[in-house]
């Protein structure tokens, strides 16, 4: 029987996802592109694991190495570029090049540091990770609302693996210390269970269609007493969504709506948390929800065309949003409002007009 590693498996079904990203007309776009780098380096990543401990190649060990302290710092600067208004430039994304040529060298020169090196690594850039992700989902500026709250939890998922990946290697050396390595393939192996589980966030946060359990949106933490200028902004969000239906944008995204108003991002979700008490995407989806809800009333369209025409992409997140604040899901609530049993949403937002 042919003997085929399990890194090799993990590495096609990421060059499967990688292939399906790559089909996807959005990833074209900038702040894009280092998530596909990620996801090839994860797949090379596996298969030069899979040489290394399913064939004993040890001859691959520098290039494994190198990569390993490559990923970190590539994972950082896919999900830091998402809390930037403007994402930089690949060409400034050059310090983060910094670790793997320090591996590199130490390889030549000094290699009994390079173990050391990489535990640093993924432990740094995991709790940087961490860092950026105390703001919530609304932290994640240029990340499409509809896919906020996916794209923090795949940030959050992959802070954790980097540190557990730090974790692992400390185990690892011991492991080589006590036994000679007699268990560093299982605990590699775990690794790359661990690394499935990342890219796997990743896709949900890209949205794709895959199915997924009603979720929640975490609440913003509670909110400080509005300012004036808190009022002012808030207003004139109000306004913007009314009369110019920008949530109906599916692209919309923390960025975009600081740009129309001509204020920072950070001024905008602090006007929203402490006014409305929601997160940015919670609010935006309210009035996407309420479009759906006078479409499914007024229209026969079906429920997969009122999804788009609210700004929607994904048909798990509008089904968990329309549940959310209807309480019931789009076919009940058309069936209903039909039979003349319901109401307007009870828990629509008091900003919108009925």
């Amino acid at each position: 029987m042919i003997f085929v590693p399990l890194p090799f498996v993990v590495a096609l079904l990421l060059l499967i996802l990688l292939v399906r990203m790559l089909r996807t007309e959005e990833w074209n776009a900038p702040g894009r592109r280092l998530f596909l780098a990620l996801i090839a380096a994860y797949a090379l990543q596996s298969v030069l694991i899979g040489f290394r401990w399913g064939y004993d190649t040890l001859a691959i060990m520098p290039f494994q190495a190198v990569l390993a302290a490559l990923v970190a710092p590539l994972s950082f600067a896919s999900f830091a570029d998402l809390t930037l208004e403007t994402p930089r430039p690949l060409k400034r994304q050059w310090p983060h090049l910094l670790p793997a040529i320090g591996v590199a060298l130490a390889f030549a020169f000094w290699r009994d540091i390079v173990g050391l090196s990489l535990i640093l690594i993924f432990l740094g850039y995991g709790l940087s990770l961490l860092w950026i992700s105390r703001s919530g989902a609304d932290g994640l500026v240029a990340s499409r609302l509809d896919g906020a709250f996916l794209s923090h939890r795949s940030l959050m998922v992959t802070a954790v693996a980097l540190i557990a990946s730090a974790l692992s290697d400390v185990f690892i050396s011991l492991d080589f210390d006590n036994t000679g390595g007699a268990h560093a393939g299982r605990i590699v192996a775990l690794g790359n269970v661990i690394v499935l589980l990342i890219l796997g966030s990743a896709a949900a946060a890209a949205g794709t269609s895959q199915p997924e359990q009603p979720a929640t949106e975490a609440a913003p933490p509670p909110p400080s007493l509005p300012t004036e200028e808190d009022g002012a902004v808030a207003a004139h969000l109000d306004s913007l969504m009314e009369t110019r239906q920008i949530y109906r944008d599916p692209e919309l995204n923390l960025s975009r709506i600081a740009r129309k108003l001509g204020l920072p991002a950070r001024s905008v979700s602090t006007a929203v948390n402490r006014i409305h008490g929601m997160s940015v995407s919670q609010y935006v989806n309210e009035f996407r929800i309420r479009f759906a809800c006078d479409q499914l009333v007024r229209t026969e369209l079906p429920v997969t065309s009122v999804m788009f025409e609210a700004g929607f992409i994904s048909k798990s997140n509008f089904n968990r949003e329309f549940l959310r604040v209807t309480g019931a899901s789009p076919t009940e609530y058309r069936r209903r409002e039909q039979a003349g049993t319901v109401a307007s949403p009870s828990r629509a937002p008091a900003f919108v007009s009925p």
